[in-house]
């Protein structure tokens, strides 16, 4: 019985020590962690990445490229051969080398080398807008999950303090029930009321969960026993951005938004697609240059100079037989099958839905601005609402809990009034965390981070 007892004490403080050890989570902590650990945004760093080495590509196609050649072979077999300068038939057997050095450079395509790096320029910009707009819809996510967890946890502390004030009545009652003070049915009627409650507490703990593990999820966090956010009630807190219009809110939000800024880089991006699609229906002109030598032990003599001649050896016959040869070529376009026309017309058809695109995303900007305005002031007014009603309801509840007391009220009156003002209170969490989300949101157009500070 005493081991049972020992090894039942140190589970207990064990668990103890692990709840004290649990990490709690600011919203700055998870914003930042999501941000460095989301797998889709490490999928979209390598494509920056990629776009920064499509850059490095259309520059070095500018520049000269620089290639070397080298081959030896050995030939054997029934050839005419040179005795003392006399022809004659035989069999032979020599070995011969050659090497050298090549170039070339395009001169002129149509300006398509310079337009190709500007697009590639363009294109890793797009990449870090497109990857500043993913974190920007991923700090939304993180403060909007983590705002549900504050307020399940809220109401789940609301329904544990209304289970300690029934309870509380429950003794009581049974206290006046025992004297014959009250009839049986009252305490029927707050156990009714208790049991009700005690399955909000279980309900709320159970969403208080789901809300945990949801943002876990959202970190891709796996260890969801182990994480918590930090215990803290926030208040509305102090905001003056409906101080602003929603025009000016919307051309701020134009000047800095991330998905705005990708849809203009899209749309020069088309354009140069289109100057990379016209630049093929230019000639183009290309130089190139050659250095090459060779050695072959037939080689028979050769003057020296000075009136005699010697039998070249190997260093000899590269110096003798070096040379270099360069030039141009003109490459002149006149007809393809109409695939260099169709091209232009696509990158034309490309840019106009660009173009429309970023008009498309301007409205709902627009759009998603007027709603988040009018999102702001309609919660607010609704949190003011859910206050006025629960301060009345309270009232309300105060006033029957003393003629219950005295026995001028049935329990079933007492527990509807005790319900209503339940009901009440959830409606202002609610509100409450709605209204800080959607003015979350507003500031966040408005280039306001997210804190609830």
């Amino acid at each position: 019985m005493k081991s049972r007892l020992f090894t039942l004490l140190l589970l207990v403080c064990a668990m103890t020590v692990s709840n004290a050890q649990m990490r709690k989570w600011t919203l700055q902590e998870c914003v930042e962690y999501a941000v460095e650990n989301n797998l889709s945004i490490e999928q979209f760093e390598l494509d920056l990445e990629n776009a920064k080495i499509d850059k490095s590509d259309a520059l070095g196609n500018m520049l000269p490229n620089l290639n070397a050649s080298a081959g030896g072979s050995k030939n054997t077999g029934f050839t005419i051969v040179s005795t003392s300068n006399v022809p004659a038939l035989g069999n032979s057997s020599n070995v011969s080398a050659n090497g050298g050095f090549s170039s070339s450079i395009t001169l002129f395509d149509g300006l398509r080398n310079v337009k190709r790096l500007q697009r590639a320029k363009l294109n890793r910009i797009a990449n870090q807008y497109r990857l500043d707009d993913l974190k920007d819809d991923i700090r939304l996510n993180v403060a909007n999950a983590y705002l549900q967890v504050l307020s399940n946890k809220e109401q789940l502390k609301t329904f544990k303090a209304q289970l300690e004030v029934t309870e509380q009545d429950l003794k009581r009652t049974k206290e006046l029930v025992e004297s014959g003070v009250s009839p049986r049915g009252d305490l029927l009627e707050i156990e009714a009321t208790a049991a009700n409650q005690e399955q909000q507490v279980v309900n709320g703990e159970g969403l208080v969960l789901i809300s945990r593990v949801s943002l876990a999820q959202l970190l891709q966090i796996t260890d969801y026993e182990n994480f918590d956010i930090a215990d803290e009630e926030f208040n509305i807190p102090p905001s003056d951005i409906l101080s602003n219009s929603m025009k000016v809110i919307f051309d701020k939000a134009l000047s800095y938004r991330n998905d705005i800024k990708l849809s203009e880089t899209n749309v020069e991006l088309a354009k140069k697609d289109l100057q990379i699609a016209k630049g093929a229906m230019y000639p183009s002109i290309s130089g190139n240059f050659n250095y090459g030598t060779r050695y072959s032990d037939a080689t028979g003599e050769v003057p020296d100079g000075s009136g005699g001649t010697f039998t070249p050896g190997f260093k000899d016959q590269l110096w003798i037989f070096d040379g270099v040869s360069f030039g141009a070529s003109l490459n002149v376009p006149i007809f393809n099958g109409w695939g260099t026309k169709n091209n232009v017309k696509r990158s034309k058809i490309n840019l106009e839905k660009a173009r429309l695109q970023l008009e498309q995303d301007k409205l709902d900007l627009e759009t998603n601005i007027q709603q988040a305005y009018v999102d702001v002031t309609t919660f607010y007014k609704a949190y003011e609402a859910a206050e006025k009603t629960l301060e009345a309801r309270r009232l309300a509840y105060d006033y029957a809990k003393e003629r219950f007391n005295v026995g001028l009220m049935n329990a079933f009156d007492f527990s509807q009034a005790q319900s209503r003002v339940d009901n009440a209170e959830a409606d202002v969490i609610r509100t409450k965390y709605d209204y800080i989300f959607r003015l979350k949101i507003l500031e966040f157009y408005f280039g306001i981070p997210i804190s609830l500070n």
